[in-house]
């Protein structure tokens, strides 16, 4: 079992060692790297290699990398152009799925164990999301990671593409009785991003400040004999030392409700 920290947390700012270093001073062993080109260059090789030197200097491990939704996202948190791999245009599509396989060269240099994939993007935000398009970009990404030996996991996201029946990852509380889902899905759980909401939408808040029930959740991981990483996927609600500090006093509450 380890705890790891998606730089989620920091996905309007340019990532750097000091953001590394501020998750393993919270006591977090592993972290997810957000591919936003304006968060971290994925596209440069150089970036690469300085994000593993960084790696090797706060002891974390890459247990995995978030591939591309969106071209860029500015100070104020707001959503560049989408990238989607659920349009029916063949050339977005593929360039989609181009800009995935440019993010797993970070898993090529420098190894992880999952490529978190989206589908489609929020209803909210209109646009197309088809699930024949969208299948054919799990197929081509699924190729992609193979011969790197990297699981890819598909992650919930509010829009129809997304449910209990179609994905096979952990899924919020906003979709369902967690409980519910975690027995759902358990035979192809391969990793989390953890985090609470207040069952309406998906607020990234630190466990314990929303309205999931933590103790029946964690009862049930354990009841499926979910052993990974728990991956802690947190917005910035304030700044980012308090929701670390935060994350760090839910984390000693989860493995004292694993222990049992």
């Amino acid at each position: 079992m380890r705890f790891g920290i998606s730089t989620h947390l920091f996905h309007d700012q340019r990532l750097t060692r000091d953001h590394l270093a501020q998750i393993a001073a919270h006591g977090f062993e592993a972290v997810e790297v957000f591919a936003t080109r304006t968060h971290f260059d994925y596209h440069d090789a150089a970036a690469i290699k300085e994000l593993g030197g960084w790696l090797k200097d706060t002891g974390l491990a890459l247990h995995g990398i978030h591939a591309p939704i969106v071209e860029s996202m500015d100070a104020a948190g707001k959503w560049g152009p989408a990238i989607s791999n659920a349009v029916t245009d063949t050339a977005k599509r593929q360039a989609a799925v181009r800009e995935a396989d440019t993010a797993l060269n970070i898993a090529r240099e420098l190894g992880a164990g999952v490529f978190v994939v989206h589908l489609g993007t929020p209803t909210a935000q209109g646009g197309e999301n088809s699930r024949t398009a969208a299948f054919r970009s799990v197929e081509d990404i699924c190729r992609l990671a193979e011969p790197i030996d990297i699981r890819v996991a598909l992650e919930l996201m509010p829009n129809p593409l997304s449910d209990a029946s179609q994905l096979v990852a952990m899924l919020a509380f906003l979709m369902g009785d967690v409980a519910d889902q975690i027995e759902t899905v358990a035979e192809h759980l391969v990793t989390t991003h953890v985090h609470d909401n207040g069952g309406k939408k998906d607020d990234h808040l630190v466990p314990f400040h929303g309205r999931i029930n933590w103790d029946m959740a964690l009862m049930t991981m354990q009841k499926v004999g979910y052993d990974g990483t728990y991956m802690m996927e947190l917005a910035n609600l304030s700044t980012p030392a308090e929701v670390l500090q935060k994350a760090q006093s839910a984390r000693k509450r989860f493995e004292k409700l694993l222990t049992f």
